[in-house]
């Protein structure tokens, strides 16, 4: 039961990670949004998981992993049945910012219960677990392209009801309560935080989800600026990227038995930098998908494992050396965000030049990934 009040948690991460990026181009030409402004969304929607993120690990060492579920899901809820009747471009800053808040929470505290439960065999847990975030990424532009038409207000209903449905099964679910070699020791987080493993990790997380959040939010903007019909487009994004994802993990997960998670993530980084640089070179609809195909089976196995050698290096404060290298992580969105936005300016044709920022990511990935193989030894 605890696997699955993960996996449902985990799940519905994945529709809203994928929900900015579904619902921008309609939200755009509805309020009338240049990609400036769409960057200015997505920084708010960063802030919120930065925040929720760094705030929530010592809840979650103190008080357990339910609450902070709960709360998460709560936060979630309220954003996906506001959205649709907000009208302004600073309202939808706003609740792109509690989502973020709502989201940030929901992840740390189910990565943090698998990396509890799962110790023996953490890496191939957590790939495992988060292969539902690719299934939750899958599921919201395939759903809005195939089912709902693109009508981002069903889309957001449909999504909050299923928070709703998760966060009753949070409730009903019994969770170990926190350990006292677990908890939040406020004398001891110098030590745990000032760590420098544990701010190289931050920094590889910061840009891995400059890379894999970036093709949520943009990608599907991008394609359509190259020529390609929305519609085909979401599906890129949900049978391309998110079904990489999803497979990807499915089929690293046997591999990290035999094969050391930091050998993993620096195959997995360079394969980032080739596919995501291929992508923004073509125009063609089944070159685009191919790759961005390969682009999500590169990325798949890099968030999970990298949060399993963060398990494994810090088993003291566990949820607090998590929520502070995701942190890292949505700091990476924030300026990736802001830093594409502000290139491509008003000018949507421009992003093909802008999202040059992931490939150079992944190209920085590389050299991080040989400091902290060496921190490790």
């Amino acid at each position: 039961m605890l696997i699955l009040a993960a996996i449902l948690a985990i799940f519905v991460y994945g529709m809203i990670a994928a929900m900015l990026g579904t619902i921008l181009p309609e939200l755009s030409e509805r309020i009338h949004l240049t990609p400036s402004q769409n960057g200015t969304i997505a920084f708010a929607q960063a802030l919120g998981l930065m925040i929720a993120s760094l705030a929530v690990g010592p809840l979650l060492d103190d008080e357990g992993k339910k609450a902070g579920l709960i709360l998460g899901l709560a936060f979630i809820s309220i954003a996906l049945f506001a959205l649709p009747r907000s009208r302004g471009f600073r309202s939808v800053v706003f609740l792109l910012f509690l989502l973020g808040v709502g989201g940030g929470i929901v992840v740390t505290g189910a990565n943090a219960l698998v990396s509890d439960v799962a110790e023996a065999h953490r890496a191939t847990a957590l790939n495992l677990v988060n292969l539902f975030f690719g299934l939750g990424g899958f599921a919201t532009p395939f759903i809005s392209a195939n089912l709902l038409r693109r009508d981002s207000v069903r889309l957001c209903y449909t999504v909050a009801c299923l928070a709703v449905l998760t966060l009753g099964i949070q409730a009903a679910t019994r969770m170990p309560q926190p350990a006292g070699a677990g908890r939040f020791i406020l004398a001891d987080a110098g030590g745990v935080l000032g760590r420098p493993l544990l701010l190289l990790l931050g920094l590889f997380l910061f840009l891995y989800v400059s890379c894999e959040v970036g093709i949520w939010n943009w990608l599907v903007r991008h394609l359509i600026a190259q020529g390609i019909p929305e519609s085909r487009a979401l599906n890129i994004l949900s049978l391309g990227f998110a079904l990489g994802l999803l497979i990807g993990r499915v089929v690293v997960s046997p591999i990290l038995v035999h094969v050391s998670a930091i050998n993993v993530t620096l195959a997995a980084s360079v394969a980032m930098a080739v596919s995501t640089f291929l992508v923004l070179r073509t125009a063609k609809p089944a070159t685009a998908f191919a790759l961005v195909f390969l682009a999500g089976l590169s990325m798949a196995p890099v968030f999970p494992t990298t949060l399993a050698i963060v398990g494994d290096a810090f088993p003291r404060m566990t949820g607090t050396a998590i929520g502070f290298v995701i942190t890292c992580g949505w700091a990476g969105l924030a300026v990736s965000s802001r830093l594409i936005g502000a290139i491509a300016g008003g000018e949507p044709r421009r992003l093909r030049g802008a999202l040059l920022v992931i490939p150079a990511s992944a190209v920085l990935m590389v050299g991080l990934n040989l400091a902290i193989r060496t921190t490790l030894r």
